[in-house]
């Protein structure tokens, strides 16, 4: 059994500069306060918060949704990476950012709900400002 998530936020900006920011590694540094490199395409690597967190890009729809592979340090060496989906909706007030997160290790879906609070929205909503 693995576990599952659904969480939004409002951030003051475009879709569009969401979009282009999870995908420059330079940004995405920025907006979260954690290193990251990015190979922005479809295939392309990924890595966050000192390679905590490693991927691959599966899906893109510019400026729309990103779909990657995800896990961290922390998964098993036998799980499966998990299943990364963000959507982005134009809303009054900004971009509402739909994090969808599925195929998580057993018991760790809760720790990583408030981690993306914690370690992205909250930044992000600053940076964004």
């Amino acid at each position: 059994m693995s576990d599952s998530f659904e969480i939004s936020t409002i951030l003051p900006t475009s879709p569009k500069r969401i979009y282009e920011a999870w995908l420059n590694g330079d940004e995405h540094s920025a907006m979260t306060g954690g290193a990251a490199k990015v190979d922005p395409s479809i295939g392309g690597q990924y890595s966050a918060w000192d390679n905590y967190i490693t991927g691959t890009t599966i899906e893109l729809e510019p400026y729309r949704r990103i779909v990657q592979s995800w896990r961290t340090t922390e998964f098993p060496p036998d799980q499966p990476d998990s299943r990364l989906e963000i959507v982005l909706e134009e809303v009054d007030g900004g971009t509402q950012l739909t994090l969808k997160h599925s195929g998580i290790p057993e018991g760790q879906g809760p720790g990583y709900k408030s981690g993306w609070d914690e370690n992205y929205f909250d930044p992000m909503r600053e940076y964004f400002a």
